[in-house]
């Protein structure tokens, strides 16, 4: 039987390790961070930029612990209101204020099922929200008017998320939501690791998802763009090639065309900055696609940190669409 800790039930960070490794590549050390810190009933903010998998993690982690995950998209609008429950109007203009007529939302969802509670993108949630959130951190309960007071369940446990890189419609994080968290940085994965993501999701040719990796990586660090791609955008364009292959029979290049569809809406040029994102993408896939300088060992991938080499296709790219 599960140990309890006060009104705080151990969940079995074994099972919850075990089950994240059958569903994740790599990543043995957040797995285990994560795990030890929801086992230890300690909630959690998790930082990191989106598509590293931290959704897929935690539902690896629910499942092993034998609990549930409720989601909640972080917003402007998520309100208490939203975020909490309320009374249905209709109801309660004809039978009044009662326990039958209160719709919970998720957070009393997940208190009442003793599931993980998991809100993404969190600096974009109001601050009369966010205290909601931090009465329920700190005191495992929640004061809900004309409805009456919610007891978390043992196993019930808060993880937000956020992406600390993108400060467009953010709000900043009050020390005390920090005090009341642990915090796990969340990075990229290796370029290996992401290859073997591509190929899990979408098998290709092993030149394709090599060359699909090196352009997202490619854009996380070029000087023209602010926001890059993360892996899901390598995962399109080896779908994407895939398909449009298929279909074309002249000899036109597939994966030019793939990156463009794939990459071009992900990643954001910065200010100032008079090119296109279909301009910047077509410099990063000549780039990601370009045979190793001389000296190189054959298939010296192209590090995420490393500036771009010498183009002069920038313009037949392009206009090649």
């Amino acid at each position: 039987m599960t140990p309890e800790v006060g009104t705080v039930l151990v969940l079995p960070a074994a099972a919850m390790v075990a089950a994240a490794r059958d569903a994740l590549v790599g990543r043995q050390r957040d797995i285990e961070v994560v795990a030890a810190a929801l086992a230890a009933g300690r909630s959690i903010l998790m930082e990191g930029p989106p598509g590293t998998g931290k959704t897929t993690l935690l539902r690896a982690l629910a499942a092993g612990a034998g609990v549930g995950l409720v989601l909640v998209e972080g917003n402007a609008e998520l309100s208490p209101g939203r975020l909490v429950g309320h009374h249905d109007p209709s109801r309660v203009l004809s039978e009044g204020y009662r326990d039958e007529t209160f719709v919970p939302g998720p957070l009393l969802e997940a208190m009442t099922a003793g599931a993980l509670l998991y809100v993404e993108e969190l600096n974009r949630v109001p601050e009369e929200t966010l205290n909601v959130l931090l009465g329920v951190l700190s005191e495992r309960r929640a004061q809900v008017p004309r409805f009456g007071e919610v007891v978390a369940a043992p196993t019930f446990r808060l993880v937000a998320a956020m992406n600390p890189f993108d400060a467009v419609g953010t709000g900043r994080i009050t020390p005390a939501l920090y005090d009341r968290t642990c915090r796990v940085s969340v990075g990229y994965q290796t370029e290996e690791e992401e290859r073997s993501i591509v190929a899990r999701v979408a098998p290709g040719p092993t030149d394709l998802i090599g060359a699909a990796v090196r352009a997202v990586r490619l854009s996380r660090s070029h000087p023209d763009l602010r926001i890059g791609s993360s892996v899901r955008g390598a995962i399109d364009i080896v779908a994407v090639a895939g398909a449009l292959g298929d279909i074309r029979s002249d000899g036109r290049d597939v994966g030019l065309d793939a990156a463009l569809t794939a990459l071009s809406g992900r990643v954001t040029v910065r200010e100032g900055v008079a090119r296109s994102a279909e301009d910047v993408v077509a410099d990063i896939w000549a780039a990601a696609t370009a045979p190793p300088p001389a000296g190189d060992s054959p298939g010296k991938a192209i590090g995420p940190d490393q500036p771009l080499p010498p183009l002069e296709v920038r313009t037949e790219a392009v206009n090649h669409r």
